[in-house]
């Protein structure tokens, strides 16, 4: 008896060193990156989409309901619904009938966010190219699906001066 239990004990004590120094590491998701982009690229060609459409709501799909987007010589828009409804007034002002195109020119991903550096170009009703530059979008995953959350653009276009 004396025997099994100083054998069961021993075990016992082996087993809980074994346990206590072995370590779980945590198994990191590895991101599909062709999908991310291709994610991405979808936001950005449905963006697009939706201003050729002179649909805003269809735009501000891009975003998310906090998000804020710093656009071309304006104060930040904050909001999803403030972002629509400058788009609406964008799209109801504009009578030239350009569309702007929108492409992937960097992309980081790391768990559930993603930051993408664009190029957009826009061009006439009849494809020339009228002006171009650049953005960056912040997005992160929610509820599935990517949503921006930052924004902001440039033009490569000089400022024109009064003087």
């Amino acid at each position: 008896m004396k025997k099994t239990i100083k054998l069961f004990t021993v075990l016992s004590f082996f087993i809980l060193v074994i346990t206590a120094c072995s370590t779980k590491e945590k198994e990191e998701e590895v991101l599909d990156m062709e999908q991310v982009k291709s994610e991405i690229q979808a936001l950005e060609d449905a963006y697009a989409e939706g201003e050729k459409a002179k649909d805003a709501a269809a735009v501000a799909n891009y975003y998310s309901v906090d998000a804020v987007s710093h656009s071309r010589n304006k104060e930040p828009i904050k909001g999803k619904a403030a972002i629509q409804e400058s788009i609406a007034m964008s799209i109801a002002s504009d009578t030239t009938g350009t569309y702007n195109v929108y492409k992937i020119v960097d992309l980081f991903a790391e768990g559930d966010t993603a930051i993408e550096v664009g190029s957009w170009t826009e061009f006439d009703t009849d494809g020339n190219e009228l002006q171009n530059g650049n953005y960056m979008s912040y997005f992160e995953k929610r509820d599935g699906k990517y949503v921006c959350v930052r924004d902001m653009s440039t033009t490569t276009t000089p400022v024109k001066s009064d003087m």
